[in-house]
C-alpha cells in the first residue's frame, strides 16, 4: 500500500495505514493514499494549453524532468516508469540505481520492483477469470467455494466475492507480529494455514461500508486456488504473466532463481545514506502484496485492461467481463469516486481514473488506468517518499495533458451553510482493529473537523484545509478540486465521512469512548496526580514513618502504584507506538512481551488501592483532605486500568 497525503491527510493517514495495515505488503491501499492530491504538482512554466501526449520526445522530457526534482527532493535511490496509450507503450524507462553497491542502474525491461498492494490487480483478474468461465460466482457466499477453512457466520449475510473485490466484507484490520517476514526460511507458507491462524473478526455487515482489507484480498486468492485447483503462485504465471508475455514477473517469495539477478534492491535512508535493507515477504498473505515485476511487463497488463482483456493475440478477459471489472460496484456516494471490481475510483480534472498502489517498507508503486483516453500509468520506487513522489506524478500528468482551468468557487447557499456545524466532529478509520492489541494503533489516526461560519477545517497552521458546502453532503476544498462528502442516518446524523482520493477507507463519527481527545485529559489528570502522590511521598518521609504500620503500608501502596502508573504509560508509548514498523509487523518482541506484564500488574495495584482506600474511610486514616487525595491516586489507576482493557493492552491480545 502506498502513502502520501496532501498536508494533514499525509502524516494522519500514512500513520494509521503503516500501523495497522503494513501488512499483506499493502501499505497502500491498499487503496493508495498516494492518490492524494500531491503539493507542487504543477511545474511553474506549465501552461493550460493540453500538451500531445503522443509526442514521445515531448512526454519522455516532460517525464524526466519531474523524476529528477522528485528523486533529490523525495531521497528516492531508483525508480522506473511506463505509460502506455491506444495499445503501444509510449514510455518505459529508469531512473537512478537497482543496486547502488554494484553500480547498476535502473532497467525497465529485466528490472522488478516489488509492487506490494498492486499484487491484488493479478488476484481480481484471476478472480474475474474464473468468474467468466462460471466457476465462481460474484454473489455467492464465499464459504461455497472454501475447502479448508470457512468463515464465521458472525452476521446474517454471507460475505460474497463482491464483497471480497469492494472491501465491503466487513473485517477487521490486523497484522501485528504476523504479517510479513524478512526470514526466506519461513516460506513457503500455505495460505489457508496462514489465513485460519490469524482469522479477523467480522466486525460490520458485508455490503454495509468499504474497509480495505489485505485479509479480504488473500482470501480471495485462496479461493482462486482452491477453485482452480491450481496453487496460487502457479495460476498467476500459467493464466496472466506467462499469456501477456510478462517475463520478468513473479509472485512466488522469494525471487526464483532464475529471476534473481534482476530483483532490485530496496534502501532505507540512515543518517544520509541509503542502506540496503533486506526483502519483505507476504506469506501467507501473498495475494495481497507478493508480486515483483518489471515496468515494461507491466505495461502488457495495463494494455490487457485497457483493451477489452486483450493484449496482441491473446484474451485474458473478455471485453464484457473486463468493462464489469472496471464499473462501480460500491459507492459511498454516487457523486464521489466509488470501488470497481477490485480497482478503486480517482476524479483528475474531470478525468475517471481506476487505480491501485501498493507499499511496504521500501517500495511504493503505483499503477494509473485512463480507460476514456485509453492510457496507463505505472511507476513504481526503491526507497525515499515515494507515494508522495507517485501522487505529484500523477497530478502533473493529468494538469500538462488533460488540464482544467480553475473554475470559480460556486457560491454557498444559505441553507447548506446553515448546517455546517453538524459536520463537525472527530471521525475514525473504518479500517482498524477492534479485537486485538492492534487496536491501539488507531488511537491517534482520528481526523477531527471543526465548523467556522459557513466551513469546514481539517487541521491548523500551514496544513489546515478548507471546505465549503457545494451539494448536500458534499464540500469542496477552497482553492482546489479535493472533494469530501458524508452519509448520514434517516434522522438527519451524520455518520460517515468519505475523501475524495480514498474511496476503499471511509471514516466513521468516533464514539466518545475511542477519542484520544477524550483520553488524553484524563490520561494528563490522571498522571498529574499520581506525581504528587510521589512527591507527597518523598517530602513526608518523616511523617510516614511515624504513622502506625497500616496506614504506612497505604501510603507506600499509593507511592508504587503512581510510580508504576507513570512508568507503564512511558513505556506504552515508548515500547507500543515507537516499535519500529518492520518489528511490530513481522514478530512479538522481547520488549512488547516484557511490557504487556506491566498493565497487568498495574491493574493488581489498582485492585489493591481501591481496598486501601476503603479501608482508610472506614477506619478514617490521615485528615479528609489527605483520604479524598489518597481516592483520587486510586481512581488515577481505575481510569488507567480502563484505558490498557479498552484498547486491548491488559493481557497478551494477540492475533
Amino acid at each position: 500500500m502506498s502513502f502520501s497525503m496532501k498536508k494533514i491527510s499525509y502524516k494522519m493517514i500514512l500513520l494509521v495505514l503503516l500501523v495497522a495495515a503494513l501488512g499483506a505488503g499493502s501499505l497502500g491501499v491498499q487503496a493508495s493514499a498516494s492518490a492524494a492530491p500531491a503539493t507542487s504538482s504543477r511545474l511553474p512554466d506549465q501552461p493550460y494549453e493540453a500538451a500531445d501526449v503522443d509526442d514521445a520526445v515531448q512526454l519522455t522530457a516532460f517525464i524526466d524532468g519531474i523524476m529528477k526534482v522528485h528523486m533529490d527532493i523525495y531521497k528516492i535511490p531508483g525508480a522506473v516508469i511506463s505509460v502506455v496509450k491506444d495499445g503501444k507503450i509510449l514510455l518505459g524507462k529508469g531512473y537512478g540505481h537497482s543496486n547502488i553497491e554494484e553500480g547498476s542502474l535502473v532497467n525497465p525491461e529485466t528490472d522488478m520492483f516489488r509492487i506490494a498492494s498492486t499484487t491484488k490487480l493479478f488476484t481480481w483478474t484471476a478472480v474475474m477469470q474464473l468468474v467468466e468461465q462460471g466457476k465462481i460466482d460474484l454473489d455467492t457466499d464465499v464459504n461455497t467455494y472454501l475447502k479448508t477453512l470457512k468463515i464465521p457466520k458472525t452476521y446474517s449475510e454471507p460475505i460474497t466475492m463482491r464483497h471480497l473485490m469492494t472491501h465491503t466484507a466487513g473485517f477487521e484490520e490486523g497484522g501485528l507480529g504476523y504479517q510479513i517476514t524478512t526470514d526466506p526460511k519461513k516460506l513457503p507458507v500455505s495460505i489457508s494455514e496462514t489465513l485460519s491462524k490469524h482469522m479477523l473478526a467480522r466486525v460490520m455487515p458485508p455490503g454495509e461500508m468499504a474497509a480495505y482489507s489485505n485479509y479480504g484480498a488473500a482470501l480471495a486468492g485462496l479461493i482462486v486456488e482452491e477453485v482452480s485447483g491450481i496453487a496460487y503462485n502457479d495460476y498467476i504465471q500459467q493464466n496472466i504473466f506467462d499469456p501477456l508475455d510478462m517475463k520478468y514477473a513473479t509472485v512466488q517469495e522469494p525471487i526464483p532463481a532464475a529471476l534473481k539477478p534482476n530483483e532490485v534492491q530496496g534502501y532505507a535512508r540512515e543518517n544520509g545514506t541509503f542502506v540496503a535493507k533486506p526483502p519483505t515477504f507476504e506469506g501467507g498473505f501473498r495475494p495481497a502484496g507478493s508480486a515483483s515485476v518489471s515496468a515494461l511487463d507491466m505495461a502488457h497488463f495495463m494494455l490487457a485492461h485497457l483493451q477489452d482483456g486483450r493484449y496482441g493475440d491473446t484474451q485474458m478477459l473478455k471485453p464484457e467481463t473486463t468493462k464489469l471489472m472496471h464499473s462501480p460496484a460500491f459507492q459511498f456516494d454516487k457523486r464521489m469516486p466509488g470501488m470497481d471490481l477490485g480497482f478503486y475510483e480517482l476524479q483528475m480534472n474531470d478525468i475517471r481514473v481506476i487505480s491501485h498502489g501498493g507499499a511496504d517498507t521500501l517500495f511504493n508503486t503505483e499503477l494509473y488506468l485512463l480507460p476514456e483516453q485509453q492510457i496507463g500509468i505505472f511507476v513504481s520506487y526503491s526507497g525515499g517518499d515515494g507515494g508522495a513522489a507517485a501522487s505529484g506524478l500523477a497530478k502533473a500528468f493529468v494538469d500538462r495533458y488533460y488540464p482544467k482551468k480553475d473554475a470559480k468557487q460556486p457560491p454557498v447557499s444559505a441553507e447548506l451553510a446553515s448546517s455546517v456545524q453538524k459536520y463537525a466532529g472527530s471521525y475514525q478509520f473504518t479500517r482498524r482493529n477492534h479485537t486485538d492489541i492492534d487496536k491501539f494503533y488507531s488511537f491517534m489516526s482520528q481526523i477531527s473537523i471543526t465548523a467556522a461560519g459557513e466551513q469546514l477545517s481539517i487541521g491548523s497552521g500551514a496544513e489546515q484545509q478548507l471546505y465549503v458546502p457545494i451539494e448536500p453532503d458534499i464540500f469542496q476544498e477552497v482553492g482546489g478540486t479535493q472533494q469530501i462528502a458524508f452519509r448520514t442516518d434517516e434522522s438527519g446524523k451524520v455518520t460517515h465521512l468519505l475523501l475524495d482520493f480514498l474511496p476503499s477507507m471511509p471514516l466513521e463519527r468516533t464514539p466518545l469512548i475511542d477519542r484520544n481527545k477524550f483520553w488524553f485529559p484524563l490520561l494528563g489528570l490522571s498522571a498529574a496526580l499520581f506525581i504528587t502522590a510521589l512527591l507527597g511521598f518523598a517530602y513526608r518521609r518523616r511523617e510516614i514513618k511515624a504513622m502506625p504500620g497500616v496506614q504506612k503500608w497505604a501510603v507506600r501502596l499509593s507511592a508504587a502504584t503512581a510510580a508504576w502508573a507513570l512508568a507503564t504509560c512511558v513505556a506504552t508509548f515508548v515500547v507500543v507506538l515507537n516499535m519500529a514498523l518492520l518489528d511490530r509487523l513481522s514478530r512479538i518482541t522481547l520488549s512488547l512481551n516484557l511490557y504487556l506484564f506491566m498493565p497487568i500488574i498495574l491493574l493488581g495495584l489498582t485492585l489493591a488501592i481501591i481496598a486501601v482506600s476503603v479501608m482508610a474511610w472506614k477506619n478514617k486514616y490521615w485528615t479528609v483532605l489527605k483520604r479524598v487525595h489518597y481516592s483520587l491516586v486510586a481512581l488515577s489507576a481505575v481510569v488507567l486500568s480502563v484505558f490498557f482493557f479498552h484498547w486491548n493492552l491488559l493481557g497478551w491480545q494477540l492475533g
